[in-house]
């Protein structure tokens, strides 16, 4: 076991139960984590979504091993914890599901997430008894560890067209009772829904930032009782676009200004330098 993790771990719970909420970023490979890292950040987030696009897939296009491969990779990168995006536990069955967790926390993660999506667009979202045996599967393995380990339950209606807020409260008080630590349903937009659900529920709320219309500051959020921010795949879409900018430039265009706004060569060397994060 890295000797690292009961300190990382031990500051990864602490941030979630600290007065004010944090920021936890999400890097998409080991130069992003450095440089985030370099940048004060605290906790890192893998971002399944990020990832996949590094390998030319779309998101959920990555098998299990190759994320347990990403989030080792990252957790050696930095001294920070690490909380891994591990979609829907990459399994149908409970055995499996605990076996994923198991291998995440192996990988040197001292969080994860669990989604309680299926992944079939004719039935995307597991029936509410189901999820919960997956939540508590996860929560049975991490609890087995030598060390606190967050898992977070998500509750994924708002991103499938499922606007009810009533059941995604309903599925996170759920999911608490099953022993999450962590509650979080990405695509809430409103302050009024924000609220509702924190004040549902005893446990972190950590809310998805980074979509287009939201404008929440990390102390209106805090303010709102939000104990965690992440941003998703939204870091590595911005980087991207920079990138998609600057290729249609030079291909409709022959030009070449998009290097004006980039990285000098300079400051890149000393970002990754000897003594780097």
């Amino acid at each position: 076991m890295d000797p690292l993790l009961p300190q990382k771990s031990h500051l990864f719970h602490t941030l979630h139960h600290a007065p004010r909420a944090f920021i936890i970023p999400n890097p998409w490979d080991i130069g992003t984590a450095k440089l985030l890292a370099g940048m004060g950040f605290q906790a890192l987030a893998t971002t399944s979504a990020g990832y996949a696009y590094t390998r030319g897939l779309s998101d959920y296009q990555v098998t299990r091993d190759q994320m347990l491969a990403h989030v080792k990779e990252l957790t050696a990168a930095t001294d920070l914890p690490i909380s891994a995006d591990m979609e829907s536990g990459y399994a149908d069955t409970l055995e499996e599901v605990a076996e994923t967790y198991r291998l995440t926390a192996q990988a040197g993660a001292v969080g994860a997430s669990i989604e309680d999506a299926t992944g079939r667009p004719d039935d995307p979202i597991y029936e509410l008894a189901k999820a919960v045996d997956r939540v508590t599967a996860a929560v049975e393995t991490v609890r087995a560890l030598p060390y606190p380990f967050m898992l977070t339950a998500r509750a994924e209606n708002h991103l499938h067209g499922r606007t009810d807020l009533k059941d995604t409260i309903r599925r996170l008080q759920a999911y608490q009772e099953a022993g999450a630590d962590v509650l979080y349903a990405p695509g809430l937009r409103t302050r009024e829904d924000i609220l509702a659900v924190v004040r549902s529920v005893d446990r972190p709320v950590n809310v998805l930032m980074g979509s287009p219309g939201m404008h929440f500051t990390l102390d209106e959020l805090s303010d709102m009782g939000v104990k965690r921010i992440s941003v998703g795949s939204a870091l590595s879409r911005a980087a991207f676009g920079a990138f998609l900018h600057a290729g249609r430039e030079m291909a409709e265009h022959g030009t070449f200004t998009f290097s004006e706004e980039a990285v000098s060569y300079a400051d890149m060397a000393r970002l990754f330098g000897p003594g780097s994060p």
